[in-house]
């Protein structure tokens, strides 16, 4: 069933990608993250402070530290400071994903199989553009839900085309928060168990 990418794997296409200036910020500063360790997740100039320039990223692994974000924003501010694509002082802003994030490469829906998710399409599924469901399945193709917000007549199950998607995101759920903090302590002990052994190879 599952010939999706691995989640480790950094070249990973995204399925949502930015337009207008935030692609082009996205494309400066992705070949940075990703040689650091860092997958890039959005990028999205807001109106917040005057101006502010979000970034979210993590690690291929899935964990962000607070540490992760200050590496982030000094490794990147230079790049940006050298192209020059926003031609306003904006706030950099560098942050994790968060727990109900957005869902933007395919490995996302793998890896949160069980959990609702909210998304939009870009073109009508099912005579409709809006859908909230818990994935119970994912292909190289698409991902199918179990809506719980399936009106009489309507199919309870759908499948949505990878290739139809606008915009998906987590819903914050106390099952959710569990698995994500399990999720984040496996990953970093994984993390310190790689560091000791990369240790004892020294």
């Amino acid at each position: 069933m599952s010939d999706v990418t691995n989640a480790d794997n950094t070249n990973e296409p995204r399925l949502i990608v930015e337009t207008g200036l935030d692609q082009r910020v996205a494309a400066i500063i992705e070949p940075v993250l990703v040689g650091m360790g860092y997958r890039l997740v959005r990028v999205r100039l807001l109106n917040l402070n005057g101006l502010t320039l979000q970034i979210m990223t993590e690690r291929n692994d899935g964990t962000m530290t607070v540490e992760d974000c200050e590496a982030v924003s000094t490794a990147v501010s230079p790049v940006l400071d050298v192209e020059d694509p926003i031609d306003k002082a904006y706030h950099l802003e560098v942050s994790s994903p968060g727990i109900d994030r957005p869902m933007v490469r395919k490995s996302d829906f793998q890896r949160w199989i069980g959990h609702l998710v909210k998304c939009e399409t870009s073109i009508l599924v099912e005579n409709r553009k809006r859908f909230r469901g818990k994935i119970i399945a994912v292909d190289a193709d698409g991902f199918t839900i179990e809506r719980d917000e399936a009106t009489r007549g309507e199919e309870p199950k759908v499948t949505i085309p990878f290739s139809t998607l606008a915009e998906a995101k987590l819903i914050l759920t106390d099952d959710l928060i569990r698995d994500a903090l399990r999720a984040d302590k496996l990953a970093k002990a994984e993390a310190a168990n790689q560091n000791e052994a990369d240790e004892d190879q020294e």
